[in-house]
């Protein structure tokens, strides 16, 4: 059973998202039935892509004065709301420096994330993205950033650096956006159980762990281990068991 989350690096409530998520998953009984398939969102693609180091002025723009910019707030009131964040990460296991995140465009990170799935290491790259932004305060639109998360993940240098100039993983982060479009979702992070059943924002394990339970008997049902509907009676099996 799939369980497809759109998700973008840069909002907070995606990292505590997946960590509930886990928390649900960890209590739950049939985890070796489900794979998790991260899909690529962007919250706000306008913000310039061009990496900060290579800009003639860097400006690293503090994450507090961009909310207050983008909501049309004061400052005071966007970092009060950051401040409600971290306290919210704290109870999810996170601890995050929202004081020193580095607003950046997302694209790039995505394309690595791209490439890190075709490896089976999605969910890696993900985690490694989530802690370089909201703990750590690096810039993800760095390169040597970007290259530093993937390696971590477990790509070679050769395969971050083609995620970055193969048009294939910028195509593959458009089209999940796009996918994301057609199924009407508008915010993340976003879960899809079975293609059935969905969860929005960053809900508590106990939501997350009643839907997967609800999700995957469906699933069973429409996957069973047998074809056939068996009534039983007496058998033999191949280790010597009759009865």
């Amino acid at each position: 059973m799939k369980v497809e989350v759109w998700s973008d690096i840069m909002c907070p409530f995606c990292y505590i998202g997946k960590r509930n998520y886990e928390a649900a998953l960890e209590q739950f009984t049939g985890k070796e039935n489900v794979e998790i398939v991260w899909k690529s969102f962007q919250l706000d693609p306008s913000i310039p892509e061009a990496s900060t180091e290579n800009a003639s002025s860097p400006v690293k723009q503090n994450i507090s004065q961009y909310l207050a910019d983008r909501k049309g707030i004061s400052y005071e009131e966007a970092a009060e709301m950051n401040a409600a964040v971290t306290e919210m990460a704290k109870s999810a296991g996170l601890d995050y420096h929202l004081d020193k995140a580095v607003v950046a465009n997302s694209f790039k990170a995505h394309r690595v994330i791209q490439m890190a799935k075709t490896k089976g290491s999605g969910d890696l790259a993900e985690e490694n993205f989530f802690k370089a932004y909201f703990t750590e305060g690096q810039d993800l639109g760095n390169t040597e950033v970007l290259m530093e998360a993937g390696l971590k993940t477990g790509l070679s240098e050769a395969e971050v650096k083609e995620s970055l100039s193969n048009d294939e993983y910028a195509y593959r982060v458009k089209q999940d956006i796009t996918e994301a479009g057609q199924l009407g979702i508008q915010g993340v992070p976003f879960f899809v159980f079975n293609r059935k059943y969905a969860i929005s924002g960053a809900q508590p394990p106990a939501a997350f762990l009643q839907t997967l339970e609800k999700a995957l008997a469906e699933w069973k049902k429409e996957h069973p281990v047998s074809p056939f509907d068996v009534t039983g009676g007496p058998s033999c099996t191949p280790d010597g068991n009759c009865d």
